[in-house]
């Protein structure tokens, strides 16, 4: 006889589940879900004007990276990141991370799990979304992987067409905060060339 698979939906935020129950269960439309903590954390799904401004970014990056695939590998869309210093099950799921170079031509596809993959920036688009979670619980989370040189917060919650930037850069054990205002341009040296004008109508 076949196991039932967990049905999960918005009601059971908080909901205590193990790593195999949160991977193999269906969940109902219209939310996110992440296990943090062993527990489930359930979010709506981005509207679209914060669909927009993830694409946005998402495009910068693509372009960078098709200049520079020495540095950038992949840029992924609601991967896992896996928190292997927490004691339960923690893999959030940034909006955008980006990974290094990665051998596609040789690798067996199949044989690519996200656990393996260690990102080395991601990124959250804030617009109505749950603001302790991008701005107090993904600091204190990616601070653990070690991987992750930099935390992007891409704030369009005062003005979606004027968002601005919260970049957390990697200081030894903790995060450097910096603010970079609308129509401001980012730099950074951890992808040499890079420039991003905080416009997301150019």
């Amino acid at each position: 006889m076949l196991a039932t698979r967990l049905q999960l939906s918005s009601l059971d935020h908080g909901r205590e589940l193990t790593l195999s129950e949160y991977e193999e269960a269906e969940y109902a439309p219209g939310f996110h879900y992440e296990i943090i903590e062993g527990r489930l954390y359930v979010s709506p799904e981005a509207n679209f004007p914060e669909q927009l401004l993830e694409m946005w970014l998402r495009d910068k990056l693509i372009f960078y990276k098709a200049l520079h695939p020495n540095i950038v590998g992949t840029v992924a869309t609601k991967g896992r990141v896996f928190v292997s210093e927490r004691k339960k099950a923690t893999v959030p799921e940034p909006d955008l991370a980006v990974y290094g170079p990665i051998d596609l031509e040789t690798t067996d596809w199949h044989e690519i799990h996200w656990q393996d993959l260690m990102p080395f920036i991601v990124c959250e688009v804030l617009v109505e979304g749950d603001f302790e979670k991008d701005l107090t619980r993904n600091p204190a989370l990616y601070r653990q992987v070690r991987s992750i040189r930099e935390y992007w917060v891409l704030n369009g919650s005062q003005s979606v067409m004027e968002p601005t930037l919260i970049v957390h850069t990697r200081r030894g054990k903790s995060w450097a905060v910096a603010h970079y205002p609308y129509n401001s341009i980012y730099t950074t040296k951890i992808l040499p060339g890079f420039e991003l004008l905080i416009d997301p109508r150019k």
